[in-house]
C-alpha cells in the first residue's frame, strides 16, 4: 500500500538542539529525520545521553530547537506563539512522565480532570470523559482515592488516563516504566500497547530498557543523537515475550 503525507502525523526534519556554546558544545540532537505514521507505536532506545529525552521533550514543544522543524499534523511547532503551543499541547498531547506528576492532595479523579479543567470544558463533560479514562486504564474503582494510597503501577495508571482524557492526538511516554518493579512495568507497558490498538493513538515512547522498547510497532535506537539502527516489528518483539 502506497503512504500519502496524510498518513504522516509526525515529521522531524534536519532536527538539531545543541547545549552550551564554542568548541564545547554539546550536539543532544544531531540532524535527526523520522517520519511516524499515525496510529503508529514508535519507541526510541538508546544508551544514557543518546539523546532520545531531549527528542520527546522537542515533540512536547517543552524544548525548542537549535536547527530543524517539527511538524505534528501539519502544524509546525517552531511557528507557534507560546499561547498557541501551549494549547496545542493541551489539546493535542498526552504526556507520561516517569515520576507520575500526581498532585498529592487531588484524588485520582481530580488529578485526571486537571487538563480538562485548565480547558475550561464544561463540568458535565469533564464527569463523563474522566470516568471514562479512568475505566479504560482500569482504575475507576480508586477514582476517590489519593496517590499516597496507591502503588506506584496504580498511579502510574492514572498518569496515564489524565494523557488520555483529552483524546489526544499523540502519546509521549517519558521512561513510564523506569519507577516501577519489573511486574508493574510489564503490566503498563501492556496497558500503552493495549490504549495504543484500541483508540488509535500514535504513542511516541522513550526507554533505556530493550525489553520495554520491544512493545513498539517500530524501535528506533540513538547514539550521540543519530538514529544508529531500526527495526520493525514482529521482528523485535520476541524481545519481550523471552
Amino acid at each position: 500500500m502506497m503512504l500519502t503525507t496524510d498518513d504522516i502525523l509526525i515529521r522531524i526534519e534536519a532536527l538539531e538542539k545543541h547545549f552550551g556554546d564554542g568548541p564545547g558544545a554539546v550536539r543532544a540532537v544531531d540532524g535527526l529525520n523520522l517520519a511516524i505514521m499515525r496510529g503508529e507505536f514508535v519507541t526510541l532506545t538508546g544508551p544514557s545521553g543518546s539523546g532520545k529525552s531531549t527528542v520527546l521533550n522537542l515533540l512536547a514543544g517543552l524544548d525548542t530547537p537549535t536547527k530543524g522543524e517539527i511538524v505534528i499534523d501539519g502544524q509546525t511547532l517552531s511557528s507557534m506563539t507560546d499561547e498557541q503551543l501551549t494549547i496545542f499541547r493541551r489539546r493535542r498531547l498526552g504526556i507520561i512522565f516517569q515520576f507520575f506528576n500526581l498532585l498529592p492532595t487531588l484524588t485520582a479523579a481530580e488529578n485526571v480532570a486537571l487538563p480538562l479543567r485548565a480547558d475550561r470544558r464544561p463540568r458535565a463533560e469533564i464527569a463523563e470523559r474522566v470516568g471514562k479514562a479512568l475505566e479504560l486504564v482500569g482504575m475507576a474503582h480508586r477514582a476517590r482515592h489519593r496517590p499516597g494510597e496507591m502503588s506506584g503501577g496504580e498511579m502510574q495508571r492514572v498518569a496515564i488516563a489524565r494523557a488520555l482524557v483529552i483524546e489526544p492526538l499523540v502519546l509521549l511516554a517519558d521512561e513510564p516504566t523506569g519507577n516501577l518493579d519489573s511486574k508493574m512495568g510489564q503490566d503498563i507497558l501492556e496497558l500503552v500497547k493495549s490504549m495504543s490498538e484500541r483508540t488509535g493513538v500514535t504513542v511516541v515512547l522513550v526507554t533505556h530498557d530493550l525489553r520495554a522498547a520491544g512493545y513498539g510497532d517500530r524501535m528506533i535506537t540513538l547514539r550521540d543523537g543519530r538514529i544508529i539502527d531500526e527495526v520493525t516489528a514482529p521482528e523485535h518483539q520476541i524481545a519481550h515475550h523471552v
